[in-house]
């Protein structure tokens, strides 16, 4: 098991009180498995992923993430659960303004341990980067820069892969070619894939489809 949720719960709290955003919820992951998380805007899809990586932690319940409690870690547990077990896709790219392209495929791979120049060549040829490696960020499309993100987090070939919304920035052709990559690296590795997503095309995609709804995984 790669990723276990056990009655998870998640609230914020403003001058009016409790804002329950995740109400009990439960599901497991299993190596080479892949999961949609999907759901309305602001039902808390974002959340859990936030929580399975390690980024937010939950107001009540477990998570296990390789047999180990990421809620009983401090910050630095975490950090490096996230630096040799987990990848994470966001929206906002997050690319290291001061790296150019090349080196932000590379650098979380460098990290880890686990930096393989053929198959960071294979990434590079697959999403197109090929005539952008010596680029800096700031120069590149969304769309572009999505793809070096993406890139990013495959490359250190992760036990879990977590994508927010990872095609959005995209056209159709790339983004089906972005979504091959993440199904190869699972195919390949026994990596779990867990995205959070509008899209029913990428949902159907997944081996199970879990719909967030009142605070409660459908």
């Amino acid at each position: 098991m790669v990723l276990a949720f056990d009655e998870v719960k998640k609230s914020y709290f403003d001058i009016e009180g409790e804002i329950p955003i995740l109400r009990e919820v439960s599901f497991e992951l299993m190596p080479g498995e892949t999961l949609a998380i999907t759901g309305e805007s602001g039902s808390g899809k974002s959340t859990v992923l936030h929580i399975a990586g390690g980024l937010e932690a939950p107001t009540n319940g477990s998570v296990l993430l390789s047999g180990r409690d990421l809620t009983a870690m401090d910050d630095a547990g975490r950090a490096a659960m996230r630096r040799h077990d987990v990848s994470l896709v966001f929206q906002q790219f997050n690319l290291i303004p001061s790296l150019t392209v090349a080196a932000n495929i590379s650098f979380h791979a460098a990290l880890s341990g686990r930096k393989d120049e053929n198959y960071i060549g294979q990434l590079v040829e697959a999403l197109g980067l090929g005539d952008h490696l010596i680029k800096y960020p700031e120069v590149l499309s969304g769309g572009q820069q999505q793809r070096v993100a993406i890139a990013r987090a495959i490359a250190m070939k992760p036990k879990l892969l977590l994508a927010d919304e990872p095609t959005g920035n995209l056209d159709e052709a790339t983004a089906d070619d972005v979504l091959d990559q993440m199904l190869s690296l699972v195919a390949e590795t026994g990596a779990a894939l867990m995205i959070v997503t509008h899209s029913p095309k990428i949902a159907s995609a997944m081996d199970r489809e879990l719909r967030l709804q009142g605070g409660f995984l459908k």
